[in-house]
């Protein structure tokens, strides 16, 4: 069956024709019909699967507003590339490709490793005084997350999740929600990395600063650059260019959900591509979801990034392409409908 003849009414009665009540399959149908509706075919198949964490460091993170240390990035970027990580163990578990980018680790990594590298700088400034990056270091964000993820396309994946790593960006994050959305920053700061009380309370002060020091323009690009994370921007990059390359996209936890709001802004469209993985501990995560209109499918209170999300709702996803393909029709199983 080719496109030209793909409808969403037939897909539709597929779905419903099914042996099992209209609708009891709840969220699976759901998904079952944005794939099929994605790829304009009654019968969807994902191909290679593949998932991208994208690193960098944040300026914003001298000051205090993580529990670990900056050096962590560094750290952990080496744990994924010797496949110790937890994304690492949940890829190799659902057989989904992984690659890992310094999109702006403060480190020089060895030429020899399997990493990604789309380095626009040692990490972004601290926007507690000015701003992060200049708007050609941000431009070339959404360049280098869009040419990776086109590669990946070019291989043959249609279907690909976003991951993050990088030590301060649920700080970074955090503000970005607040300036885009124009939400309160009480409203968008969370503990991260698991920070106390009065390290929370210090986070927001901080944040609440940075925001009251801007003095720039109010539109999206001046936000952007001033208080955006290199990974955070590469991803939506990215996200922009797997609705181009008409992917299935799988969005992580907080930090890949405020990549999306940002490629939402840009292109409202995405919002037919994407499945939001899951509901974060991050308590603004929640907000978020709300704001953009779209609800997660597992609620695990994970907050961990790395795109572990997206790798533990894969699953249900080939579960949703399964019985839409595999499942028989009161017709063809001569079972009598109600």
């Amino acid at each position: 069956m080719n496109k030209a003849d793909f409808s969403l009414k037939a897909l539709e009665d597929k779905i419903d024709k099914k042996t099992k009540p209209i609708g009891s399959l709840g969220v699976l149908e759901k998904i079952s019909k944005q794939i099929g509706t994605v790829f304009q075919t009654m019968e969807p198949k994902i191909k290679q699967p593949h998932i991208v964490v994208f690193a960098a460091d944040h300026g914003i993170a001298q000051h205090g507003v993580s529990a670990y240390p900056q050096d962590v990035t560094r750290q952990m970027l080496t744990n994924f590339l010797d496949g110790g990580a937890a994304i690492n163990v949940f890829c190799k578990q659902n057989k989904i490709a992984l690659s890992v980018v310094d999109a702006g680790v403060n480190y020089d990594f060895p030429s020899n490793t399997t990493l990604i590298s789309a380095k626009i700088d040692k990490g972004t400034h601290s926007f507690l005084s000015g701003p992060a990056m200049g708007k050609a270091q941000m431009e070339l964000c959404f360049r280098k997350g869009s040419e990776i993820v086109e590669n990946i396309a070019k291989q043959g994946s249609n279907c690909i999740g976003f991951g993050e790593m990088g030590i301060g960006n649920t700080a970074t994050a955090s503000v970005l929600m607040s300036v885009i959305c124009n939400f309160s920053i009480e409203d968008c700061v969370g503990r991260g990395t698991g920070v106390s009380d009065e390290k929370l309370q210090f986070k927001i002060d901080t944040l609440r600063k940075a925001i009251g020091n801007y003095h720039g323009q109010k539109d999206l690009d001046s936000y952007l650059a001033y208080f955006g994370g290199f990974e955070i921007l590469q991803m939506a990059g990215g996200m922009l260019e797997a609705y181009r390359q008409n992917m299935i996209f799988l969005v992580d936890g907080f930090i890949c959900s405020v990549a999306f709001l940002i490629a939402f802004k840009k292109n409202p469209a995405i919002i037919d591509n994407a499945i939001f993985s899951h509901q974060s501990a991050e308590k603004a995560h929640k907000k978020l979801l709300d704001y953009l209109g779209v609800s997660a499918v597992l609620q695990l209170d994970l907050r961990l990034g790395e795109g572990t999300g997206c790798a533990l709702v894969f699953p249900i996803i080939e579960s949703a392409v399964a019985f839409l393909n595999e499942m028989a029709s009161f017709e063809s199983a001569g079972v009598s409908e109600k």
